[in-house]
């Protein structure tokens, strides 16, 4: 499922990929509030991965013959290669992205070699963004996910500007948590630098 808004003055597009397994939850709570504060023409466009599903990613980079590619799956790459910010909202299960947010992240490596593509050649300079919600108040056990994204963006030579980090497991609880929803008025202002490894 999209949503989208149409495309205005403006050189940025907003690309928010929503990996929660249920609709609106904290995650997605916290990013729409930080996509609020973005200026009214700059394009957004919302992808909830669990009404969009795909199958598990099956690597055959080694094989011979083509992969087939299904309508799911191609909405979201051409979706990805439209966005000039791509956001990754998903819940921290087990200290890392969930399930539907990894998956499309492993999609990438398949996009990779599509033929005529030059994925990671469009993808090189645009900003990868996170945001999530978690249980726990110690911000440091998202240390996995924001390793992940941060490597993924230094991999592709992105722009990292971090991830909107937000307290709640129960629905609507990050909206308790003032001092996530005060940095999501400031999130997408910020200086997104080259992701480098680290």
């Amino acid at each position: 499922m999209t949503t989208g808004t149409p495309r205005g003055g403006t050189d940025r597009s907003f690309l928010f990929v929503l990996g929660s397994s249920r609709a609106d939850g904290n995650a997605e709570m916290l990013a729409r509030a930080a996509a609020e504060q973005l200026p009214a023409d700059v394009p957004r466009r919302w992808v909830d991965l669990a009404r969009l599903p795909l199958p598990d990613f099956q690597d055959v980079r080694h094989e011979t013959g083509s992969r087939h590619v299904d309508e799911n799956e191609e909405l979201l790459r051409q979706a990805t290669l439209e966005a000039t910010d791509i956001v990754i909202a998903s819940p921290l299960y087990w200290y890392a992205l969930s399930a539907h947010a990894k998956r499309y992240l492993d999609y990438w490596s398949g996009w990779l070699t599509v033929p005529g593509s030059d994925f990671k050649e469009r993808m090189a300079g645009r900003t990868l963004w996170g945001v999530t919600a978690m249980a726990e108040r110690e911000e440091v056990v998202a240390d996995g996910l924001v390793t992940s994204l941060n490597h993924t963006a230094a991999y592709m030579r992105m722009r990292f500007g971090g991830v909107l980090l937000g307290n709640g497991s129960r629905p609507g609880q990050v909206q308790d948590d003032d001092r996530a929803m005060v940095r999501a008025k400031t999130f997408f202002r910020q200086e997104a630098p080259i992701a480098r490894f680290r």
